[in-house]
């Protein structure tokens, strides 16, 4: 939404439009090389901070210090909710469980995560663009693809909302609102 708030200021003729929504495109695949990249950089930086742990309890520690790297590796609520007890069930567990690689490795179906993600940012923003495609005046393709933001966003408040567990009408209508109160800010700034 804030690309397509900018035309309206940047362009004033049809030429320099496509010549954006050809360059929006290309960012918007560039955005999905890059959010796969950092997924992939994610699952890595994981695997490596799960071995230090699971080095880190097989090195001999005494219970106390094993403990506190579970306890480090919980959200604090789980964490305090397990208990001394809880956590030395999973120490005993984790000290049990079979050997971790001694390097952490991307395989296959870490690429098909970030090929997903990928695709995820890839189909997700291209709606937006769809009616500059379309469409010759540039105002109404402006507002058509705010309008069909705030289509994808109630979609994902829903999608959100029901993966939370909380009320899927609730979110959907929240980020709504959300959206079309950031489009209102972008077009009183001049979008």
């Amino acid at each position: 939404m804030t690309f397509t708030g900018t035309i309206s200021v940047a362009t004033a003729d049809q030429a320099a439009e496509r010549t954006m929504m050809i360059a929006a495109l290309g960012c918007n695949l560039a955005w999905g090389l890059a959010d796969a990249v950092m997924y992939l950089l994610r699952t890595l930086i994981e695997r490596t901070r799960n071995r230090t742990l699971f080095a880190g309890l097989c090195a001999g520690t005494d219970a106390a210090t094993g403990q506190a790297l579970v306890a480090d590796a919980l959200p604090p609520r789980i964490a305090a909710a397990a208990g001394p007890e809880g956590l030395e069930a999973l120490r005993q567990r984790l000290i049990a469980s079979p050997a971790m690689p001694t390097h952490p490795f991307l395989g296959l179906d870490d690429f098909k995560g970030a090929f997903g993600v990928f695709l995820l940012v890839v189909v997700s923003t291209f709606p937006l663009v769809v009616p500059f495609l379309l469409l010759d005046q540039t105002m109404l393709a402006v507002r058509l693809s705010n309008l069909i933001g705030l289509v994808v966003l109630f979609v994902a408040g829903w999608m959100l909302a029901r993966y939370a567990g909380a009320k899927p009408w609730q979110g959907a209508v929240a980020l709504a609102v959300t959206g079309a109160l950031l489009i209102l800010a972008i077009i009183a700034l001049g979008g």
